[in-house]
């Protein structure tokens, strides 16, 4: 596994979430989408969150950067960006910090980018009103900021419109967007997506390259826990709105205590195994936010609620411990029993081999 990059001098807390609760009121109900998230990121590394489509990643990173709707969304909690809290910010205060201190790198770009709008104009605007920059200046950046996620001929694509991009050239272009003004925190939501494996390597190592120059906190989402392996520090498991494990990516990825970290490990394919081996799928799906199950919202597809022992499961909900832990009955000792046990589970069980 890839030895994490060092901290530097000026490491602390940067970001702080404690307690989030994200509502959405709808004809059906309350979408709980997040219910109850925290977490800390330090200056200079990164923190990979992962968990299935509708677990609550992106939903918490559109919070923390003041993006949700506030007459149809509740959000509650606390958040903290370098000690300066963000939930009850006003708007006007929001907008001087987004796109220069903290910035998102969306899931689809083709809704993200404006059709209205060249691509470098896109990219040039919010360096000028952040810096002060002139629209020269502005618009050389551009280029090279283009230059930099890999788009060829960047003197000259930088006036074409989003529609002339393909969809791998539209989500570097947001990526441009997103690092243009070097911002301390940067939100990758998928930021590989629509990208070729080299490609993927290019932007990963810009991501790094970002954090190395300028100390800066990265929260990475993703689905793809080989790119979370080499390039994450930290990692956040979520499932149903909730956080059920962290730890370091090492001890979340080779020593995993949580039920449904097993199962994400077990769906991924490896090198190292034998091509016969089948995958293991979770069975069922993930629940509904508009009611999810009482206790632990994993037990309808856990298949240990038997080891804990009673309903202890479907009537209890587990709690995440400070630090390195799981949100689950199991005790520590006896999940690295039963996740050693299971099929197809190695001793180099390292998402990357190692």
């Amino acid at each position: 596994m890839t030895v994490p990059h060092q901290t530097p001098a000026n490491a602390g807390t940067f970001l702080s979430v404690r307690d989030l609760y994200v509502r959405f009121a709808t004809e059906d109900g309350i979408v709980r989408a997040v219910d109850g998230l925290s977490f800390a990121l330090e200056r200079g590394r990164t923190l990979g969150i992962v968990g299935e489509s509708g677990s609550g990643k992106s939903v918490a990173s559109l919070a923390v950067l003041g993006l949700h709707d506030r007459r149809s969304t509740d959000v509650r909690g606390e958040i903290l960006l370098d000690g300066q809290e963000l939930t009850t910010a006003a708007e006007s205060t929001l907008e001087k910090l987004r796109g220069n201190r903290m910035a998102m790198v969306f899931q689809d770009s083709l809704t993200a980018l404006s059709p209205y709008c060249t691509v470098g104009r896109q990219i040039a605007e919010p360096y000028r009103k952040h810096t002060g920059a002139s629209r020269r200046e502005a618009r050389q950046r551009a280029v090279e900021m283009l230059r930099k996620v890999g788009i060829p001929q960047a003197a000259l694509r930088v006036d074409d419109y989003p529609h002339q991009f393909s969809g791998g050239m539209r989500q570097r272009a947001m990526i441009a967007m997103a690092l243009v003004c070097d911002p301390e925190l940067l939100i990758a939501d998928e930021p590989t997506t629509a990208l070729d494996v080299t490609v993927q390597a290019q932007i990963l190592d810009l991501l790094k390259d970002l954090q190395q120059q300028t100390g800066s906190a990265i929260v990475l989402i993703t689905h793809d826990l080989g790119v979370v392996a080499n390039t994450a520090d930290d990692l956040l498991v979520m499932y149903a709105g909730r956080a059920v494990e962290r730890g370091t990516v090492r001890e979340v990825l080779r020593s995993p205590q949580h039920p449904y970290t097993w199962g994400l490990l077990g769906s991924m394919p490896r090198l190292s195994s034998d091509v016969a081996e089948p995958l293991t799928p979770i069975p069922g799906a993930p629940p509904s936010l508009l009611a999810p199950p009482p206790g632990c919202p994993f037990h309808p597809r856990c298949a240990y609620p038997q080891e804990v022992g009673g309903e202890r499961c479907a009537t209890e909900r587990p709690v995440l411990p400070p630090g390195r832990g799981a949100a689950c009955h199991l005790p520590p000792d006896r999940a690295r029993t039963l996740f050693a046990e299971r099929p197809g589970t190695r001793r180099d069980r390292g998402v990357d081999g190692s």
